[in-house]
């Protein structure tokens, strides 16, 4: 029975896992959102640390260094103002459960954090730098 049991969380886990990895939006998927939100001639597309990163011309042909939500295709350039503060982000993580939050940095358009999350593992954070909300995480 215990051996059944185990069985069963392990797989609820995978499965959950299997669900969250078929959330994000596929290569295709990202290039379609940039193209709609301006940006042309993408390049070095990649799934990297929980977020699609890419270098593009945005619409006023400036090169640009991108970073995706790989649940929405919105893009974060990395020239972009943050509306939120250090402060801010500890406070959204911390209400979200997050403890041990260091290092928090914004530097390529988004905010990046390191912190525990409620299972006490260390988790590296990238934060979007409007709403607050974790767009991926490794």
């Amino acid at each position: 029975m215990k051996k059944i049991a185990s069985l069963t969380i392990a797989l609820t886990l995978g499965c959950a896992g299997i669900a969250t990895a078929q959330q994000a939006l596929t290569q295709q998927e990202v290039n379609a959102q940039l193209a709609e939100q301006g940006y042309t001639k993408v390049h070095d597309l990649n799934f990297h640390d929980g977020v699609w990163t890419a270098r593009a011309l945005s619409g006023d042909g400036t090169h640009v260094k991108l970073r995706i939500d790989p649940a929405t295709g919105r893009a974060f350039p990395d020239e972009q103002t943050s509306r939120l503060s250090e402060g801010d982000v500890r406070a959204s993580l911390s209400v979200d459960g997050y403890t041990h939050v260091h290092d928090v940095d914004f530097h390529h358009g988004i905010w990046t954090a390191k912190a525990k999350n409620a299972a006490g593992e260390s988790v590296s954070l990238q934060i979007d730098p409007q709403s607050g909300r974790i767009i991926g995480s490794d």
